[in-house]
């Protein structure tokens, strides 16, 4: 994979595992699908205050949208941005169906247990998320509705949700960058809606590099994501320009 001149660093999360950290505004996280078929449950938190959290609602109404592609940005629920969708070549992320637990995994794969498996257990997103939750002082009263990068949902004309397999392929990935200091956790276990009969979530590659100046110009199209990247920096002015 070429990185950009700006390279940071970068990080492989196997199928099934989860992953947490801090990114700074000005830096772009690339998520890649190693292998195709991945699924990356994400939710976002003000680093300085994690009581603002990603909010879907207010992403999804002020975007007029159902799923998030690039040009989209991802609010907060205090009118500010986490990040801005850069550069996409998936097309398609679910925003409403959340994370698996323990009893949905059980239920479709069978008892997949780390006694057994070590490293290759059957881990539900909602378990793994709550781990890398933990770590930051978090939990269950944490967790709000989630993205699932990678995975396509459409609704019929009924209201049924469909699980489309294959949205994704083997080196697709999503550009995020980052607006301000965000706590981000991640869960790479598979989507809840997801129809395969075996449990072989696909890897998430990390990859983090500095946001060209230019690069977040995809995002203010909409008059909505202007606002609130204004409401953003006013946020970082009142710190005095520190980040």
């Amino acid at each position: 994979m070429h990185h950009p001149d700006t390279f940071l660093w970068e990080e492989d999360i196997p199928g099934g595992c989860h992953w947490s950290g801090v990114l700074r505004r000005g830096t772009t996280l690339r998520l890649m699908d190693v292998i195709g078929g991945a699924n990356a449950a994400v939710l976002f938190f003000n680093q300085e205050e994690k009581l603002e959290r990603y909010n879907m609602a207010d992403t999804l109404k002020s975007q007029h949208t159902f799923r998030l592609t690039k040009g989209h940005a991802c609010h907060s629920d205090m009118g500010h941005i986490f990040c801005c969708i850069t550069s996409d070549t998936v097309g398609w992320h679910d925003t409403v169906c959340g994370m698996s637990d323990a009893e949905l995994i059980r239920r479709k794969y069978g008892a997949g247990r780390y006694q057994e498996l070590r490293n290759e257990m059957f881990r539900s997103g909602l378990d793994g998320m709550l781990i890398e939750l933990g770590k930051w002082g978090l939990g269950m009263r944490d967790v709000v509705s989630n993205i699932n990068f990678f995975s396509k949902v459409t609704a019929s004309s009924s209201g049924k949700l469909m699980f489309h397999p294959g949205n994704s392929k083997a080196g697709d990935y999503v550009n995020l960058s980052f607006e301000m200091d965000t706590l981000m956790a991640l869960s790479a276990a598979p989507h809840p809606l997801d129809p395969a009969q075996t449990y072989q979530p696909g890897a998430v590659r990390l990859t983090a590099f500095a946001t060209p100046p230019s690069m977040v110009e995809e995002c203010a199209r909409i008059p909505e994501n202007v606002r609130g990247m204004q409401n953003t920096q006013r946020l970082y002015a009142c710190h005095g320009g520190a980040s």
